[in-house]
């Protein structure tokens, strides 16, 4: 696998895009259909174009909002392995969005990035341009 930096880490999910403007170009269709033929069925096939797009939006959510938690999850359960008491328990105040830049820092510096974080209350991005030996995260969807 490629090596992982702030700037290089995001990747998008080139299937899903291609069925998003798929579906999109549908609600298009649609549209077009329902102007010239302005009848019921029409209508109809505009709310299931909408319909398809929402639930592509929503079902991509629950995954992207489950993979958060579990991250969350993970860097609770790998803090409670490295990190000392003190700098453990003041974690407890770090956010989702914090848990998720913190987790691409090594072991050897996520206790001063935790404390850093924490003074400083850096946002993801911020985290992640802080940390300076990455941890490549390879699984995220």
């Amino acid at each position: 696998m490629p090596e992982q930096s702030a700037k290089s880490h995001a990747s998008s999910d080139r299937l899903f895009m291609a069925i998003a403007l798929i579906l999109v170009i549908n609600v298009i269709f649609a549209c077009v259909r329902a102007f010239h033929v302005r009848d019921a069925y029409a209508i109809y096939q505009i709310l299931v174009a909408v319909a398809f797009v929402i639930l592509a939006l929503r079902v991509r959510g629950y995954g992207t909002k489950n993979q958060d938690r579990i991250i969350r999850l993970e860097e609770q359960v790998r803090y409670a392995r490295v990190l000392p008491e003190p700098i453990l328990t003041r974690s407890a105040a770090l956010t989702l969005d914090q848990y998720i830049g913190l987790r691409f820092a090594c072991d050897t510096e996520l206790a001063a990035l935790v404390e850093r974080t924490l003074a400083e209350n850096l946002t993801r991005k911020q985290i992640k341009e802080a940390v300076t030996t990455w941890r490549p995260d390879h699984f995220r969807i």
